[in-house]
């Protein structure tokens, strides 16, 4: 029989008997799939968490049974990778000026940078050496009983130290101690590359569990080891506790597919609290009792648990912050404001950090409706300062796409995906040079975010995609604003009474705004300060009664009282510059170098000089990162539309 005459018939092997043969590798196998598993192998899908340095310590380190070592002190290593491309480095200088900033360390006084072997490291050249690199790495390390440490530089140092030898490369970081919270904790930046200049990967692995049981070894061999009543006091305390626990994660790693776990445990200790921590659970209608000591977890869990934690650190804080304050708030009037339906006037209490690793900032609001109001207001350079007693509109933002994009994309898919205001007249003749203009400064804007280009004929280059690319955007932007913040008056409200410019209360008076304040907290401080304002303008013949007693502003009294302070400022800035004042009515072209800006009580006013004369303007943000520099606009009733650079036209600010 030749080759191509045999054909291999495949099948399964049976025995003499004709029925299959069963080997020890299938018994096994089903043996496997009898204790739950599919294939009786541990499988694990390629998820990258191994690529990069200290792969292998890390998962060494994550493989520890956490609960056989409670005496181990522990400890919280919060990471953060930021890409230092684009903004990155202006963020970085941002967030080193953070953690140094005033007020950190036990004295008050401003954060200390240092790094391996000096006290006090030089920012300015960490960063100059972090301009090429491709990403950095942020560390906020936060041990157990940390406030027991004189001094955290060598605890920092050390566990520096340990990493390097886990990754196997020289570390280049500096550092900054902060002990102005309940948990004394080190910031450190570290740059993304190693010792040969190549990009420093980290195995998630390591940055999960790596740093944070390393720093709990030098904790634990700094501090010594936790006492037996020490370990079971925490436990005692976690069982009633409206916020994720250890117990919680142990109930969550031994549960099963269909999330049922069980108390059991072979000290009689243990499972009490176990038992306990699941009642607790179930009165939560967080678990299920199926009876027979076993329990079905809620799906979501850990972050139910992790959001009930946060709401209670918030609760504790607005309380700690009434009672330093002496204001009295029933329960129900302290409010955390999820998502703000209308917009609300209040007093600011505090502002500080919600979440201080990713820079994220709160605001207390003593409401004219009695009540205390906690924001999340985003990102904390996405809004401007709001000092301490300044009154406040808070208002809800939306991710939107605006009319001006919509009117950008229609004349764009027009003209071959070309936009400028020579094209938008020819579109819509009915609409002025102005109006056309407001469109160029809002490309302005999204063209530094990367949205748009402007090529050298003046034009704009729009895709077809536009509106979808503004809408992620506007939701980028919502995520780091997600509230407006208008500062009404930095001036506390009992100095507004006889102030001499027009303050928001008048706008009441005025019949503009409608102001309901309840007769509780700072509500009620509204409510006779506007009695005493309207007294006071009354005095001053501005104020006129009505048939019905009520008191209602003379037309033209606002403007006369801004006109008013308006030239007390200048009269005082006369003398200080001793240069002419001159007035910016409508139609007025703004010219010179803006100098600086002027707080008043009814606003804030940029202050624009010229060689022999200056002009008090209304202030913008965006005028911030112009201060120094000529700027050039015209006076548009109440309003300037405001162009870069001296009397030129093009880009313009807004």
């Amino acid at each position: 029989m030749s080759d191509d005459d045999f054909t291999p018939k495949l099948g399964k092997p049976k025995g003499k008997d004709g029925k299959r043969l069963v080997k020890y590798a299938g018994r096994a196998l089903a043996a496997a799939r009898l204790a739950g598993s599919k294939t009786g192998i541990r499988s694990r899908r390629f998820d990258g968490s191994r690529i990069g340095r200290g792969a292998s310590i890390g998962r060494l380190l994550s493989s520890r049974d956490r609960f056989a070592g409670q005496r181990a002190r522990r400890a919280i290593v919060k990471t953060r990778l930021v890409r230092m491309a684009g903004k990155g480095l202006a963020g970085a200088r941002a967030h080193l000026r953070y953690i140094q900033r005033d007020g950190v360390t036990r004295e008050g006084n401003p954060g200390e940078l240092y790094g391996r072997d000096v006290d006090s490291a030089d920012g300015k050249a960490f960063l100059e050496r972090s301009a090429g690199d491709r990403h950095q790495f942020r560390f906020i390390v936060s041990a157990e009983d940390g406030a027991e440490y004189a001094d955290l530089k060598p605890y920092v140092r050390r566990l520096m130290a340990q990493a390097e030898h886990d990754l196997g490369t020289r570390l280049d970081w500096v550092a900054v101690d902060h002990f102005n919270t309940d948990q004394p904790h080190s910031h450190i930046m570290l740059r993304g590359v190693d010792d040969r200049g190549a990009n420093l990967v980290i195995a998630r692995e390591y940055v999960a569990h790596g740093f944070r049981e390393r720093a709990s070894e030098l904790a634990t061999l700094d501090l010594g080891p936790r006492t037996d009543r020490q370990i079971q006091d925490r436990l005692r305390r976690d069982v009633d506790q409206e916020r994720l626990t250890a117990l919680d994660r142990r109930l969550l790693r031994r549960m099963d597919a269909d999330r049922i776990t069980s108390p059991t445990h072979n000290d009689r200790f243990q499972q009490a609290v176990a038992t306990g921590r699941l009642h607790k659970l179930g009165a939560m209608g967080l678990a299920e009792d199926l009876g027979g000591g076993r329990w079905r977890l809620a799906d979501g869990l850990e972050e139910t648990l992790r959001r009930m934690g946060e709401r209670g650190d918030i609760i504790r804080l607005m309380q700690r912050e009434m009672t330093a304050r002496r204001l009295e708030r029933a329960p129900a009037d302290r409010v955390i404001e999820d998502r703000l339906e209308a917009p609300l006037v209040g007093r600011v209490i505090q502002r500080g950090f919600a979440d201080e690793h990713r820079d994220r900032h709160y605001l207390l609001v003593d409401g004219i409706d009695g009540r205390l109001h906690y924001f999340d207001i985003g990102r904390a350079g996405a809004t401007e300062p709001t000092p301490e007693n300044a009154t406040v509109r808070v208002a809800p933002r939306a991710a939107e796409v605006r009319e001006v994009d919509r009117t950008v994309a229609a004349i764009a898919a027009a003209h071959q995906g070309r936009y400028s205001v020579d094209l938008h007249l020819e579109h819509d003749p009915g609409a002025s040079r102005a109006f056309a203009e407001a469109h160029e400064r809002r490309l302005e804007a999204l063209r530094r975010n990367g949205l748009v280009e402007r090529v050298p004929d003046g034009s704009w280059l729009v895709g077809n995609d536009h509106l979808e690319r503004v809408a992620g955007f506007e939701a980028r932007v919502l995520r780091d604003r997600p509230v407006a913040i208008e500062v009404l008056s930095s001036v506390p409200i009992e100095r507004l009474i006889d102030s001499d410019g027009p303050i928001w209360l008048d706008r009441t008076l005025a019949g503009e705004e409608k102001v309901i304040a309840r007769d509780a907290g700072f509500g009620r401080e509204v409510r006779d300060a506007i009695g005493a304002r309207r007294q006071w303008l009354v005095e001053q013949g501005l104020c006129e009664t009505t048939g019905e007693g009520e008191a209602r502003l003379k037309r033209g009294a606002l403007a006369l009282l801004k006109r008013r302070e308006l030239l007390l400022i200048a009269g005082d800035l006369c003398e200080e510059l001793g240069k002419a004042y001159v007035e910016a009515n409508s139609g007025t072209r703004v010219e010179g170098r803006l100098t600086r800006r002027i707080d008043a009580a009814s606003g804030r006013y940029a202050l624009v000089e010229r060689s022999r004369e200056f002009m008090l303007v209304p202030w913008r943000p965006v005028l911030e990162r112009r201060l120094g520099k000529p700027v050039a606009g015209l006076v548009q009733g109440d309003g300037i539309n405001w162009q870069l650079g001296r009397a030129r036209t093009g880009p313009q600010i807004w």
